[in-house]
């Protein structure tokens, strides 16, 4: 396998010991796992590898957990990369050649594969087959090396960046949402059944209230919550020591961290709408990362709006953070699409 060369070792080893091994342990996304186990299912008993598969979605929703899945329903092996690592086409060709009939190549964050590459894909995808450069210059010549018929799994978090083209080539498109409460709700108790430290019903229901709709940031709180409740020489994980953890964490009734809170300042300090760049400077983060990570949250809980000028903050954030804005929200704007 290829993995993120960011990954964190600790991290990795966490979310392998949490992660479902099959659908039956997946919690939500009823729809997709239908979708993707009647797939399966199909496949299999036609003894085919299965259509390429395009995962879409916010950070942390399960894209890759699912991948993982997806290899374990067919019985393959699955290979992981993702697309800032494949710089060239010829990145692909280890991979590739690799592959045994029916494996899973999954390819993380995919959007961010150069054009290039992408389009070296096509023919790996439609005809199992890629062309190598042997020479350079006038003398040069290419090579089809044929490769064992394969699924391409592909992760995104900003589906639009895709060329039509490419997107074309996946027979399944599936687009994952946030949790409701409910599912995690179950997913935290499972971890904590996992974790060997239980967790009471009602604290389960207090961290799935302030976790976002994302397992990846319910889970990432709740290991927080372990540890102080482990310093606490605790035997389970009630609501007490989830305030406690919630405070410590500087998490509020909304969900909201330090960031999502700095976001909201900056927009309403400003009093009129900011646009992506401005805002990214403002609080020294990255675009893509207020874009995919904070601001959907923001925009569910009604605390900001995208107008035609830019971001703006709403009445409902001026009170959440019990201060006054220089220029009150309009609230006739138009939504900017």
């Amino acid at each position: 396998m290829i993995f993120h060369q960011d990954q964190n070792p600790e991290e990795l080893a966490y979310d392998r010991a949490l992660r479902p091994r099959s659908f039956d342990e997946f919690v939500g996304q009823q729809n997709i796992r239908d979708n993707l186990e009647i797939a399966i299912n199909a496949a299999s008993a036609r003894q085919e590898p299965l259509d390429h598969v395009l995962l879409c979605g916010p950070p942390g929703l399960g894209k890759t957990t699912l991948s993982y899945l997806i290899a374990a329903g067919m019985g393959t092996e699955i290979t992981v990369t993702s697309g800032p690592v494949l710089t060239s086409p010829k990145d692909l060709m280890g991979p590739l050649t690799r592959l045994q009939r029916g494996d899973i190549f999954f390819v993380d964050e995919i959007h961010r594969m150069p054009r290039a590459v992408e389009e070296y894909l096509y023919a790996a995808m439609e005809d199992q087959a890629v062309d190598v450069i042997v020479d350079q210059g006038s003398t040069g010549r290419s090579v089809r090396v044929t490769i064992a018929p394969f699924t391409l799994v592909g992760a995104t978090t900003r589906e639009g960046l895709l060329t039509a083209a490419f997107r074309s080539r996946f027979g399944l498109v599936e687009r994952l949402r946030s949790y409701p409460d409910e599912d995690i709700h179950k997913i935290l108790e499972r971890a904590a059944t996992l974790q060997g430290l239980p967790i009471q019903a009602d604290a389960a229901a207090l961290l799935a209230q302030h976790s976002r709709g994302v397992p990846r940031h319910a889970l990432r709180i709740q290991r927080r919550i372990r540890d102080l409740a482990q310093v606490q020489g605790l035997d389970h994980i009630n609501v007490d020591v989830c305030h406690d953890g919630l405070e410590r964490l500087s998490i509020d009734a909304l969900g909201l961290e330090d960031m999502d809170r700095k976001i909201l300042r900056a927009l309403v300090d400003h009093g009129e709408p900011l646009g992506l760049k401005t805002l990214a400077a403002m609080v020294d983060e990255a675009e893509d990362t207020l874009e995919d990570v904070f601001e959907p949250h923001l925009i569910r809980c009604g605390l900001i709006t995208r107008t035609p000028r830019g971001r703006q903050a709403t009445h409902k954030a001026i009170e959440h953070l019990g201060g006054s804005s220089k220029a009150q929200p309009d609230s006739n704007s138009l939504p900017f699409e």
